[in-house]
């Protein structure tokens, strides 16, 4: 995710990190040089484009700008409800933490060993849950923090993390059968884990429903559409100005449509996605200090204005 600290206009105007013009400028050169040639025809032969006006092209517009604007609210509605998901899983986490290390007796080995391996435990599906929507390896993360004696069954796993979150459940009826705390305390525990249980099967539903393929195509051939035609409308009227005019539109419209695109699916690793890999470092460094841990991994910060 792109993090910049009041940017000035200077920035604004030339930053490339994080902007969508990497991904669109072939098709912004292409609309600028059609409207180059087209204001050249219409130089040397003026009456080639005599009888086009602006004013179809401006109700397209119009309509266009109607669906690209509800293109890119339904994709950051996405991209919105899915941080709220990852804030409140930082939620869910410290809570639960704070209630094992509370509630749970310590008094004993049996005790302090399972508020290790629940907490471990969180920190492993926190981990395995960005591993899952991102589609990488989760080995290396997640490993660490499980017992040796559950590795294989882990990788056995369809579903990593709701597989984690099964053992956790295992975890807290152990701790009752153990006389570890109340009933109530375990019911309340148990509400943490089914509060991270939809947090899983809504980052789920996000990552797997993309927007319909026809609606996306429809605005996708429209926008191509206009920006080809455009110039001929135009060249009448603005001249050597057209492919100036044409590419900022051009610019406009095919930025609009490819960043809907983008945060569509907000759990990737482009600059426009969310910060997945800091917020799991931030989890995993607070409960790891509840624990009472010493040698704490370092807070991811923002590089060059960019944070993972």
């Amino acid at each position: 995710m792109i993090v910049r600290q009041k940017p000035n206009a200077f920035k604004i105007l030339f930053s490339l990190r994080g902007s969508v013009i990497p991904h669109i400028y072939p098709q912004i050169l292409l609309i600028t040089l059609l409207s180059a040639l087209i204001s050249a025809v219409q130089h040397w032969i003026p009456s080639s484009f005599s009888t086009y006006g602006a004013a179809p092209f401006t109700l397209l517009g119009i309509a266009l700008s109607l669906f690209l604007g509800f293109r890119n609210n339904a994709s950051y509605q996405r991209w919105w409800e899915a941080r709220g998901l990852w804030g409140q899983l930082v939620f869910d986490s410290r809570s639960l933490t704070r209630q094992v290390l509370s509630f749970i007796e310590d008094k004993d080995e049996i005790g302090r060993e399972t508020q290790r391996c629940l907490i471990n435990l969180n920190i492993a599906f926190v981990h395995a849950l960005r591993h899952r929507l991102r589609k990488t390896s989760p080995w290396q993360d997640v490993e660490r923090f499980v017992e040796p004696k559950y590795h294989l069954a882990m990788q056995q796993a369809g579903n990593l993390p709701e597989y984690l979150l099964r053992l956790m459940g295992k975890k807290l009826g152990d701790s009752r059968r153990h006389s570890l705390t109340s009933d109530l305390m375990i019911q309340n525990m148990d509400n943490q884990l089914t509060s991270m249980t939809i947090v899983l099967a809504a980052c789920e539903r996000i990552h797997n429903t993309p927007l319909p393929f026809a609606y996306t195509l429809l605005v996708h051939r429209t926008t191509y559409l206009y920006c080809f035609m455009l110039p001929f409308g135009l060249a009448t009227s603005l001249g050597w100005v057209t492919p100036l005019v044409c590419g900022v539109i051009a610019y406009t419209f095919f930025g609009l449509d490819a960043l809907s695109e983008e945060i569509t699916d907000p759990f990737g690793i482009e600059a426009n996605h969310l910060p997945l890999t800091a917020i799991s470092r931030t989890i995993e460094i607070n409960l790891l200090e509840a624990l009472g841990e010493t040698d704490l991994p370092a807070e991811l910060t923002a590089e060059n204005g960019y944070l993972q």
